[in-house]
């Protein structure tokens, strides 16, 4: 989405072109496949941890956080791995947005007049209100110390992270 705010905004002549459905597809490619790859990745550390304490979550749905309360093998290691490739994955999609956004700030402030630079923040300002409430929330889930966690207090941050942004998708577009 970033992507085609970008193109809209600094390349509006040539929209049509660069964002034709061969873009489109390939984009959403890349993001079902990586998606899917890192999906698969949880979900094989998942069925590989033993779990000793019972199975019950204190969740609606498995996070890997509260799965991993549940083991009773050391899973540093494991932590460790799904960290760095974690890291690897959002350090890139969160790279490739903050250029995006440079962009298209450094060409929304050159636009000469008041209702000019309304109309492009009005554009990508609700995408980027949503990606800030998804990386914080991501953010404040996965590195908050253990002292701050209650299952009211997680859940609600795994509803703010999971459920609103797709919800307001369809009101962005």
């Amino acid at each position: 989405m970033a992507y085609d705010r970008f193109v809209a905004i600094c390349r509006p002549l040539h929209y049509g072109t660069i964002m034709g459905s061969r873009a489109c597809v390939r984009m959403a490619a890349a993001a079902w496949a990586s998606g899917f790859l890192y999906s698969l990745l949880h979900t094989a550390n998942t069925f590989s941890i033993p779990l000793c304490q019972g199975n019950v979550v204190d969740q609606f749905f498995c996070e890997i956080p509260q799965i991993l309360k549940l083991s009773c093998s050391d899973s540093h290691l494991r932590e460790a791995g799904l960290l760095v490739v974690t890291a690897c994955l959002v350090f890139g999609c969160f790279v490739f947005i903050v250029l995006s956004y440079v962009q298209i700030f450094t060409a929304v402030l050159r636009i000469p007049s008041e209702q000019g630079r309304h109309k492009a923040f009005s554009m990508c300002l609700p995408h980027l209100a949503i990606v800030s409430l998804f990386v914080s929330t991501i953010l404040f889930a996965y590195l908050k110390p253990p002292s701050l966690s209650s299952p009211a207090l997680d859940l609600l941050v795994a509803v703010l992270y999971s459920v609103v942004p797709p919800a307001v998708n369809p009101l962005i577009y």
